[in-house]
C-alpha cells in the first residue's frame, strides 16, 4: 500500500499492526561518474520491488531523500541536513504514525551517513514510549541485512558497499544507464583500514579526492540485477518478520 495514493480514511481504517515502512535516503555527490540522487534512486527501486511482493500487507510512505551528508559537502551539490536535525526529523515522522495508532515502524534505509543518526532515533523513541510494550522501533540498512551479493554471482569483486562503487554503479546501470557516465576513466579507491575496530570521525575528504570508494570500473547492468534481487529479497524477509511478531516478545 502507497500512503501517498490513498486517503486519509483509508488509513485510518487500516490494522494497527500494519507494518509502516518510511524508506530514507539521501542527495550527495557520487564521484564523477555518477548523479547526487544515486541512493534515492537505488533505496527506490528496492522497495518498489519489495511493495511489490507485500502490496496489500505493508503501507509504504514517500521516500524522504534528505538525508544526514555533511561528510560530503566539500562537494557542489550535496544536500544535508546536520545530524541533530535529521534525528529529530526521523523521530517525528515515526511519531506521526504512532499519534495514528500505529504500533510497528521501520525505517529502511540506502545512505551510510544516516545509521548513526537512525539508530539512535529508533533508541530516543523507544524511550519516550517507555511504558508501552506493543510497539517496534527498526531502522534498518538494506545493505546490511545478511545478503552477500558475491556470493551469488562470483563475478562481482567487491564483498561490501562503498560509495559509487563496484555495486552502486551495477545497480544504477540496471535502472538508469544514461545517468552513469565517464565509468572508463575511474580508477579503484581502497577501502583502507581508519584503526579499525576502532571508529573513526572522519569526512568524505579523508578517504577520497574524486568522491567514490571501492572500484567502479567492474560495474555491469548484469551484476546490478543480481545486487537488486538480493537486496530486496532481504528487506521482504525482515518485514515478514515484523508482520509475524507478536507485539510484545524481545525476539523476532
Amino acid at each position: 500500500m502507497q500512503l501517498l495514493e490513498m486517503r486519509w480514511p483509508d488509513v485510518a481504517a487500516l490494522s494497527k499492526d500494519t507494518p509502516v515502512v518510511i524508506p530514507v535516503a539521501a542527495l550527495e555527490q557520487h564521484g564523477r561518474h555518477m548523479p547526487v540522487f544515486t541512493d534515492s534512486l537505488l533505496l527506490g527501486e528496492v522497495i518498489r520491488r519489495t511493495s511489490e511482493k507485500l502490496a496489500d500487507k505493508v503501507l509504504f510512505t514517500p521516500l524522504q531523500w534528505l538525508g544526514n551528508s555533511h561528510h560530503h559537502l566539500e562537494f557542489s551539490g550535496t544536500m544535508s541536513a546536520s545530524p541533530r536535525v535529521y534525528l529529530d526529523l526521523l523521530r517525528d515522522m515515526a511519531d506521526n504514525f504512532v499519534m495514528h495508532g500505529f504500533r510497528r515502524i521501520v525505517f529502511v534505509n540506502g545512505h551510510g551517513g544516516n545509521s548513526v543518526p537512525g539508530q539512535q532515533a529508533v533508541f530516543e523513541l523507544r524511550q519516550k514510549y517507555r511504558e508501552r510494550s506493543d510497539l517496534l522501533f527498526l531502522f534498518s540498512t538494506y545493505w546490511l541485512l545478511g545478503g552477500k551479493p558475491h556470493e551469488v554471482d562470483p563475478e562481482i569483486k567487491q564483498k561490501r558497499v562503498g560509495h559509487a562503487c563496484e555495486l552502486e554503479t551495477s545497480m544504477m546501470l540496471r535502472i538508469r544507464p544514461d545517468l552513469v557516465r565517464d565509468l572508463d576513466k575511474t580508477t579503484a579507491v581502497e577501502f583502507g583500514n581508519p584503526f579499525e575496530p576502532a571508529a573513526r570521525g572522519w569526512i568524505t575528504k579523508d578517504r577520497t579526492e574524486v568522491g567514490h570508494i571501492g572500484d567502479p570500473r567492474f560495474a555491469t547492468a548484469e551484476k546490478g540485477e543480481t545486487i537488486f534481487s538480493v537486496f530486496s529479497a532481504d528487506v521482504v524477509s525482515l518485514l515478514n518478520r515484523v508482520l509475524a511478531w507478536d507485539g510484545k516478545s524481545w525476539d523476532g
